[in-house]
């Protein structure tokens, strides 16, 4: 069990905050550039949850929803979900690929990998800033990309993560285009032990 992740003072969800709003900037910039369009992203909120109530923060175990998944490697492992609404995920693709807004019906490899490509930036943005301010060594893998009930994903990682931990660091993401908003879900699911290396390496103690 990952009793470290339970154990976070204010402090130190304050610290982790502020790695993820810097994370999410770079992440924001880097997808401006891909799309040519101006896209802004919070972290409006930082909380710890049990995996199993990790669907209800995408709508209920039934919500359709686009899942991409990493491992972390490195002094600090883990691993980083990155959920969204089908609808969203549609309207990222729509963007990306250069299409109307509500083109994008069913996914193709091209679009499959267009999401994939944007778990990538965002898992690479936050880890770039994770360590930045830990110094920390910091590499995910390549990711994995899945369509389905968010119950059906969960379930299938919630096999791997059970093993590692039973609770998740919740960063909820917001992505605001010019246009409309689109709504992610970044969850980062630190191994046991790594945030106690994490909170050492920033010297937030409690």
């Amino acid at each position: 069990m990952s009793e470290d992740i339970l154990k976070l003072s204010a402090l130190q969800l304050d610290a982790l905050r502020e790695i993820g709003n810097v994370g999410a900037g770079n992440a924001a910039t880097a997808l401006s550039q891909i799309i040519n369009r101006k896209i802004d992203m919070t972290v409006p909120q930082v909380s710890i949850l049990p995996l199993g109530d990790v669907p209800d923060v995408v709508g209920g175990p039934d919500a359709m929803v686009a899942g991409v998944y990493l491992r972390v490697f490195g002094p600090a492992p883990g691993s980083i979900l990155f959920l969204l609404p089908r609808d969203s995920a549609f309207y990222l693709v729509d963007m990306l690929m250069g299409r109307n807004h509500g083109d994008t019906q069913l996914l193709n490899s091209m679009d499959e990998s267009a999401l994939m490509e944007i778990g990538n930036i965002l898992a690479g943005a936050y880890l770039n800033a994770l360590s930045h301010f830990t110094k920390l060594t910091l590499l995910p893998s390549i990711p994995a990309l899945a369509i389905d009930m968010a119950g059906a994903i969960l379930s299938v990682i919630l096999i791997q993560l059970g093993q590692m931990g039973d609770h998740a660091l919740v960063i909820e993401t917001e992505f605001t285009t010019e246009f409309d908003g689109v709504k992610g879900h970044f969850f980062l699911i630190p191994d046991p032990g790594s945030l106690a290396i994490i909170m050492a390496a920033i010297g937030v103690k409690d």
